[in-house]
């Protein structure tokens, strides 16, 4: 497997809030640190997992800034610039080049519904304004816009067009996507269960949720792929599916903020509209987590 130039495990990162809604930076810089710590090679920050919609601008370009401050060079820190409108991207662009963003992931323009060929123009725009590469991020099912294979392979021509974080779930369609990439374009998987099913058709890595709770194992998962062994990468593929399947049981990021909440970060609420787990659902990601927190337990104590 090759490594993508962000690394293995790149991390979409939550964002703390405060009881009362306003985000708390001091703990979004420990929650990076930890991050990097555990198993993360990069750091997607405002991204769909960070509530990237229910944040402004200036809360975005102030995240950019702290995170990078608590994580210098030890892991990419990606700054999600993508809206529905064009020129508001292309501004939070440049302020996010100007924060010391190493790159800019750049999802597709949501509810607008436009044509590949509006794609191609608004994506192009972003990377224009660049100073960073690009990773563009194709979510259909949030956004209701597909960026199709031939879509991409336009874009990869522009010079920093360089990644894109596939969400597709579709892997006939990643697939297509890998066959028709320039060498050196970097295909990730937006999707955790597919996250080793990606590599196995070319992908580069994962952008991650699940990394929050299993970043080693996720790692170890990948980097068991890239040396050969394929027995041990589906062990570890097979024991975080029910993690993820915990996380992606209610809309994301809601579980994994209250995951979050139980490994001891004051990951806070999430802004309105989205809402807290019922009780039922706490329990359920509860005993989900029984396992992985008795192995940060151990890890802890080693």
């Amino acid at each position: 497997m090759r490594t993508g130039r962000f690394g293995p495990v790149v991390t979409a990162m939550i964002t703390p809030m405060r009881a009362n809604g306003a985000v708390h930076f001091d703990e979004a810089k420990r929650l990076a640190r930890w991050l990097c710590d555990h198993g993360s090679t990069g750091i997607v920050v405002s991204g769909t997992t960070g509530e990237g919609p229910t944040l402004t601008d200036d809360e975005k370009v102030r995240l950019y800034r702290e995170v990078l401050d608590a994580v210098g060079d030890r892991a990419a820190v990606i700054a999600n610039t993508g809206g529905n409108d064009t020129r508001s991207s292309v501004e939070l662009t440049r302020r996010a080049c100007a924060a010391g963003a190493h790159a800019i992931l750049a999802v597709g323009p949501y509810y607008n519904k436009p044509p590949q060929a509006g794609l191609i123009a608004h994506f192009t725009a972003m990377a224009d304004a660049s100073s960073v590469p690009v990773m563009i991020y194709n979510i259909p099912g949030r956004t209701a816009v597909n960026v199709l294979p031939e879509t991409l392979a336009v874009l990869a021509g522009h010079p920093r067009i360089q990644a894109v974080k596939e969400s597709s779930g579709d892997l006939m369609q990643i697939a297509e996507v890998v066959a028709r990439a320039p060498a050196g374009f970097d295909v990730y998987s937006g999707d955790d269960h597919l996250a080793l099913p990606t590599a196995a058709i070319g992908g580069c890595g994962v952008v991650s949720v699940a990394s929050h709770v299993a970043g080693p194992q996720i790692r170890a998962m990948l980097d068991a792929f890239a040396r050969g062994d394929n027995d041990a990468a589906a062990d570890l593929h097979i024991r975080i599916l029910p993690l993820i399947r915990a996380l992606f049981a209610v809309t994301s990021p809601i579980p994994v903020k209250a995951a979050m909440r139980t490994l001891g970060f004051d990951a806070g609420p999430c802004r309105s509209p989205l809402c807290d787990l019922t009780t039922d659902q706490e329990r359920a990601l509860t005993a989900a987590l029984a396992p992985w927190l008795a192995v940060q337990a151990a890890t802890a104590a080693v």
